[in-house]
């Protein structure tokens, strides 16, 4: 039987869980092979080498050799370690929430170049910017785009008339904004004159320069929404990083540290893997 060689990659660690009690089974994410799950052996041993290069939300470049199920982690050298999105919560969220999204929605070794291209670039931006929500709410609307669906915003989505930016709603359901006339007659949520220029300013303009735009509270919060239940139509239910972001206000509303959190969160997992 003719030997198989050992694949190389560069790919991005979106996360990993448990695997007895020395490996772990990490998530990757490649450009030519989209989303591969490899074994790290040994890795959860106090003097792995391996340890710290397969640390989820970071990127490397790695070798992988086919296992009997799994592909197996045989090296793997750092590219980037992002550490600022370790470092700060806000940023530790918004790249979590991000890395989940590709997780649900890419195949098992399906190449996905252009979508790992703007995960790489919006992980980029998340590493040095101020605004680390307003990069996930454009990576949103970007990967919307990529997946297919593309929120309309020229025209009517039920009457196909064209869309002026005052009086609009919003309707996820059926893919986009909607007209003054088809929101009265109770079509969609409210869609703001701001809100609905930046939903455009957003689709033509790159990610730093969305973070240089100033956006109310209130407005922040529409958009989140609006975008919210387009992913939810897109992926067809609640994103779990949603609710680790809940749980983590309510932790640090009682004193606890992202650490705990985190640590919750991993116990979690190895009571599953165990099951």
């Amino acid at each position: 039987m003719p030997r198989i060689r050992p694949i190389r990659t560069e790919a991005i660690v979106l996360r990993q869980r448990p695997l007895g009690d020395a490996d772990r089974i990490c998530v990757l994410f490649s450009p030519t092979r989209g989303r591969v799950e490899a074994v790290a052996k040994g890795v959860r041993r106090p003097l792995s080498k391996l340890a710290g290069h397969v640390e989820p939300l970071s990127r490397g470049q790695f070798g992988l050799a086919q296992g009997r199920s799994l592909h197996v982690i045989t090296d793997a050298q750092t590219l980037d370690a992002w550490p600022s999105l370790h470092d700060d919560v806000d940023r530790m969220t918004e790249a979590l929430s991000m890395a989940e999204l590709v997780d649900r929605s890419t195949d098992l070794d399906v190449a996905s170049g252009p979508l790992y291209m703007l995960l790489k670039g919006s992980l980029d931006e998340l590493a040095r910017t101020s605004s680390p929500s307003v990069v996930r709410r454009w990576f949103t609307l970007r990967f919307l785009d990529q997946q297919g669906y593309q929120p309309e915003l020229d025209e009517c989505v039920r009457c196909r008339a064209a869309l002026g930016p005052e009086g609009n709603g919003y309707a996820a359901a059926d893919g986009g904004a909607v007209c003054p006339n088809c929101h009265q007659a109770g079509v969609g949520q409210r869609l703001s004159s701001p809100v609905f220029r930046l939903l455009r300013y957003m689709r033509r303009s790159s990610c730093e320069a969305t973070t240089q735009v100033r956006v109310a509270a209130d407005e922040a919060a529409e958009l989140e929404r609006h975008l919210r239940l387009s992913l939810e139509q897109a992926l067809d239910g609640r994103l779990r990083s949603s609710s680790f972001t809940e749980a983590l206000e309510r932790a640090e509303s009682y004193g606890h540290s992202a650490a705990s959190v985190a640590a919750d969160r991993e116990r979690e997992e190895q009571e599953r893997a165990a099951v």
